[in-house]
């Protein structure tokens, strides 16, 4: 029989009393903040002029005429959207009678298929060929490995186009490397099946290219948390790492915006995903994904995009049918997949804490973002309502207590936050690959000459050929709390909350529900459910499956032969746009108000049960903050011992770290000088990338911990006045003109000259 557990201390209850009522005020002081943000949000729009002002002044007769004029336009019009819509879903049917084959426009090898390993995976590895007619590739120029996101639709968007993150490192001549992978999943295959495939795809890539610097490896959306789990477990295998609209962080964001992380709380947790793919008979079907993010934007996905496609029905075709054709492809997951990714990221959001399991063989271990030693370069987007800055970002300010943290570890992040593109298209919009993509190409080159810390890359200039045309990048240093303000709300106890009652209603899900839905299941009603999938089905009922579209591709011929387009001025034009804004601002005012909704309902339920203690962290949990923390304290130690040992090469780099930590930032031209003497003079020429990286890791930690002995001990390190002169040469050669350097660095200048005993040369 159960003991009866004594009642707790009256000190103690009073304890527990003040702590949640405190709790609970915290709650409802979220709660007002939620109120006043949906109160701004919600606000009336400033009326639009009426759209028939561009009637008045014109004849009866001019308002006829101009009436016939745009009923053929608009009829026109019409019979070509809808023949667009039709070779869209041939487009459709066709692709997935091939199985929904990777959408890249560059020809490619097979190097590794997954579906032959040990632990077999539907990944692969292909080698991208460079175009006929273009720059070859060099094998000794780093490779460029990209992953895209497996999150509902098939692989390719990296390099669906000739601007696109492929076409930009195939145009400086790197060898480029995709990851695709197949519709169908392998039979029991599991996230950390393909994390290992990963790691046997990068080893093959360094076979391929032993003379080369570590590859870059670029991982969009969903492959970005996966690029990140292979830098935590193999980080020997990676060089750079980019990540592109990555959601670390899923629980972080701004209140009154982001509505996509509370519907995980609203759904009860994990369980409605488990229940989908007992349904599909053990597969997730990723057209529920796609489906949940045009719900985001309902007046652009559902409205917007296709009165696009109607009124720009000569140029806009092309493009419309080059994007559906990846919008369109829809792949499948293993039920254990789907659930590891809702479970460990969506709801529990365990990847910035270390709290997920690297799989048997590595004993005991978890992914601990703290073990990646390549710099890490984030693009992210304050337009970007699916992966939002704060989940692309947060990670960091979770994983490091501050920029000292970073620095003593020995490691570089780099941020770049884009004003206003949308989530799709950081990967796929030609101006991002012109602009950005090539320009944080640029600066892979040399950003491992950047002394460790935390920076966000500013992209400057404009595009063009004229004397001062151009691109300028500066890296500027940044703090943790710079993190915190761009990242919003991240720590409501909410959140935590959600994540203990998705367990249980796991729990409940796994002994009750799931047993009799697999019993009743079958392969067959799986499939038909698939068929029947609104995301499928509205794309067979356009295609020449359906009889009533056959008469619209003779009809879209003579419409081409005898197109008659409207003037420009037509007043029934204005009002047909009018029109149009008017429904995608119903259907947008539609989204906001079940937004607010949302994130209301989400406050109240999960706030209430956080402010009664739903989501007190266990003693393990704190116990692994603690041990996290500790973690390196031995290499710091170590480097601290050896602050007065060295020669020219260490007070080389000591003294550029300490002119870097007074500047507060470096541009690229600098960037470019320090990475010219890194690599091109003596002695660093002869030393091995991973030597030189060593070498500013040590001096980082130095200047870092002991900044006044780092600098005091120079002439220690640099005994003979030939030596010094030199060094500070080399030096102010990298800072460039003294003038341009600010207060700041221009003072540690001083300091240097002074501490060497030497005079400004």
């Amino acid at each position: 029989m159960n003991a009866v557990p004594p009642p707790l201390p009256g000190r103690e209850l009073l304890s527990r009393g003040a702590e949640t009522m405190s709790r609970a005020l915290d709650q409802a002081r979220s709660l007002a903040e939620v109120a006043a943000r949906q109160a701004e949000a919600l606000a009336p729009k400033p009326p639009q002029p009426p759209a028939m002002l561009g009637f008045l002044g014109r004849s009866p007769l001019t308002l006829m005429q101009e009436a016939m004029e745009y009923a053929v336009d608009a009829t026109q019009r019409s019979i070509l959207f809808w023949d667009t819509m039709r070779r869209a879903g041939n487009e459709f049917v066709e692709h997935e009678k091939q199985g929904c084959p990777p959408v890249l426009v560059f020809e490619w090898d097979m190097m590794v298929d997954g579906r032959t390993l040990p632990r077999r995976c539907n990944y692969a590895l292909v080698r991208i060929k460079p175009p006929v007619g273009t720059r070859p590739t060099d094998p000794k120029l780093r490779p460029f490995v990209i992953i895209d996101p497996r999150a509902g639709h098939g692989a390719g968007i990296g390099g669906f186009k000739s601007d696109s993150q492929v076409g930009v490192a195939l145009r400086r001549g790197h060898p480029v490397y995709f990851v695709i992978f197949f519709k169908d999943p392998e039979p029991g295959q599991t996230i950390l099946d393909i994390t290992a495939a990963e790691r046997t795809f990068l080893r093959k890539v360094h076979e391929a290219h032993p003379d080369a610097p570590k590859p870059v490896v670029i991982g969009n959306c969903q492959g970005g948390w996966a690029v990140m789990m292979l830098g935590a477990s193999d980080p020997e295998l990676m060089g750079p790492l980019v990540l592109n609209g990555a959601p670390l962080s899923y629980w972080a964001g701004e209140k009154g915006r982001n509505p996509m992380r509370y519907t995980g709380g609203l759904a009860g947790g994990s369980w409605p995903a488990a229940l989908l793919a007992d349904l599909g008979n053990g597969k997730f079907d990723g057209a529920n994904l796609v489906l949940n993010f045009e719900g985001l934007s309902p007046g652009n996905t559902w409205f917007k995009k296709y009165w696009s496609l109607y009124e720009k029905a000569d140029s806009e075709p092309e493009r419309f049918l080059e994007f559906e054709k990846w919008w369109g492809g829809y792949y499948l997951m293993n039920r254990d997949e789907i659930r590891w990714i809702v479970e460990n990221l969506f709801v529990g959001d365990r990847f910035a804490r270390g709290e997920i399991s690297a799989g048997p063989g590595r004993g005991g271990a978890t992914f601990n973002m703290r073990s990646i030693k390549s710099p890490i370069i984030v693009f992210a987007s304050a337009g970007d309502n699916i992966t939002p800055p704060g989940q692309a970002l947060r990670w960091i300010a979770d994983v490091y207590r501050d920029e000292k943290e970073i620095r003593k570890l020995g490691q570089t992040i780099v941020y770049l936050v884009h004003d206003d593109i949308g989530h799709l298209g950081i990967f796929v919009s030609g101006k991002v690959a012109n602009k950005e993509h090539t320009e944080i190409a640029n600066t892979l080159d040399m950003i491992e000459a950047v002394a460790p810390g935390l920076y966000e890359m500013r992209i400057t200039g404009s595009e063009g050929s004229g004397v001062n045309a151009g691109y300028q990048v500066e890296l500027v240093s940044r703090t943790i709390a710079d993190i915190r303000q761009v990242s919003g709300e991240a720590n409501n106890e909410a959140f935590p909350a959600v994540a203990k009652i998705s367990a249980v209603n796991q729990t409940i899900y796994d002994l009750v529900v799931g047993p009799v839905v697999r019993q009743v299941t079958t392969e067959a009603t799986a499939e038909l459910r698939r068929q029947l999938h609104p995301m499928r089905a509205r794309r067979y009922m356009v295609s020449d499956l359906n009889p009533f579209m056959l008469p619209f591709a003779a009809a879209a011929e003579r419409v081409k032969a005898q197109r008659a387009p409207a003037a420009a001025d037509n007043p029934f034009l204005t009002a047909e746009r009018a029109f149009a804004d008017r429904v995608e601002g119903a259907i947008d005012a539609w989204r906001d108000w079940r937004d607010a909704w949302t994130e209301a309902a989400f406050h109240a339920v999960y706030g209430t049960l956080a402010a009664f203690g739903a989501a007190e962290a266990t003693a393990e949990e704190e116990a692994a903050e603690t041990a996290d923390t500790l973690a390196d304290a031995p290499e710091m130690r170590a480097a601290l011992a050896h602050v007065a040992e060295g020669n020219y090469a260490e007070a080389v780099v000591r003294m550029m770290i300490l002119l870097a930590r007074a500047r507060g930032g470096v541009r690229r031209s600098r960037l470019a000088r320090s990475q010219a003497v890194l690599t091109g003079e003596a002695p660093f020429a002869d030393m091995t990338s991973a030597a030189r990286q060593a070498l500013i890791r040590e001096q980082t930690l130095i200047v870092e911990m002991a900044p006044e002995e780092a600098l005091a001990t120079l002439p220690k390190l640099l005994p003979e006045a030939v030596e010094r002169r030199r060094a500070l040469d080399t030096v102010e050669g990298v800072a460039g003109p003294e003038e341009e350097l600010g207060e700041p660095a221009q003072a540690m200048l001083a300091r240097l000259r002074s501490v060497l005993g030497l005079a400004r040369g």
